[in-house]
């Protein structure tokens, strides 16, 4: 399941507060059995912006972090999602399908990749 890679760095960022799962649901006002299923990825990451936000700031992320975006973009990729920041940005969209051809190990032209390279550092 894809919820498991979310799940997983869920449950990783609470262990590192030292709180049990009762503990964390306990002082954050979250269901144990749903934040359970969640870190065991039987429940796939919430849609809603702010559910991710509440569940972030119980984690303890600082907002804008290194940490906090890779909170957000796992939600997004275990959803099967592209992050919203990324669908922003037309310039990055158009070169999504290098990325994704390259990624599948399909040959695409160099130049092709120098562009996609280009676009991501200009970011």
């Amino acid at each position: 399941m894809k919820g498991r890679i979310f799940g997983s760095y869920f449950k990783e960022l609470r262990i590192k507060r030292r709180l049990t799962l009762r503990q964390f649901c306990e002082t954050s006002g979250f269901d144990p059995g749903n934040i359970s299923k969640l870190e065991r990825g039987l429940l796939p990451p919430p849609q809603s912006k702010e559910k991710l936000e509440q569940y972030a700031q119980a984690l303890g992320l600082r907002k804008g972090s290194s940490v906090w975006y890779e909170f957000f973009d796992l939600a997004a990729a275990s959803r099967g999602q592209i992050p919203e920041e990324i669908l922003a940005d037309d310039r990055l969209v158009k070169k999504l399908p290098v990325l994704f051809r390259t990624l599948r190990g399909e040959k695409v032209p160099e130049k092709k990749l120098d562009e996609l390279i280009e676009t991501i550092r200009k970011g």
